[in-house]
C-alpha cells in the first residue's frame, strides 16, 4: 500500500511538473508612434498580445490598430533588437489594408527565436505608405 501511494504522488508530480514545462507563455507590446526608430509624430496606437506554445513550437497574435495616416502596408515581427533599435524581420503578418484593424495569426518559432522573444528581443510594427520604416512599434515583453 504504502509503494501505491509513492507511485501515485509521483505520477502526481511528473504530471504537474510537465504541464508547467508545457504551458503558454504570453507577451504583450503597445504599438506607439514614439517608439519607432524614427519616432513618427502619427496619431495611431495599437496593441499585440501573443501567445508561445511551447508544445506545438508555435507563435500565436492578435494586433490591434488604428489611426494611422492611412491603410497598412506591411507589419512584421523583427529582432532581435533592444528598445531603440532596428533589426531585420523574423515573422511578417498579414494585416488588412486600412487605418484601423484585427489581425490574428500565428507561425512556427525556432529556439533561439522565443529566447530572443524572452529576452525581450523583438518588436512589432505597421508600416504606411507614409512611414514606410513603420508607423508604429512596440517591444515584445512578457504578459504578467
Amino acid at each position: 500500500m504504502q509503494m501505491i501511494r509513492k507511485l501515485n504522488v509521483a505520477v502526481l508530480l511528473w504530471s504537474v511538473a510537465t504541464g508547467a514545462a508545457f504551458a503558454q507563455v504570453e507577451f504583450n507590446a503597445n504599438l506607439q508612434p514614439s517608439s519607432e526608430v524614427p519616432p513618427t509624430t502619427s496619431k495611431g496606437s495599437g496593441t499585440v498580445q501573443a501567445t508561445f506554445d511551447p508544445s506545438t513550437k508555435m507563435l500565436k497574435w492578435t494586433v490591434k490598430y488604428e489611426g494611422l495616416t492611412g491603410p497598412a502596408t506591411a507589419a512584421h515581427f523583427h529582432g532581435p533588437a533592444a528598445v531603440g533599435v532596428n533589426a531585420g524581420v523574423q515573422v511578417p503578418a498579414q494585416v488588412p489594408a486600412e487605418p484601423s484593424g484585427q489581425v490574428t495569426g500565428e507561425a512556427p518559432v525556432t529556439k533561439a527565436q522565443i529566447a530572443d522573444i524572452e529576452a525581450g528581443q523583438w518588436y512589432f510594427n505597421v508600416h504606411t505608405a507614409k512611414y514606410k520604416g513603420g508607423e508604429i512599434r512596440g517591444q515584445l515583453k512578457p504578459a504578467h
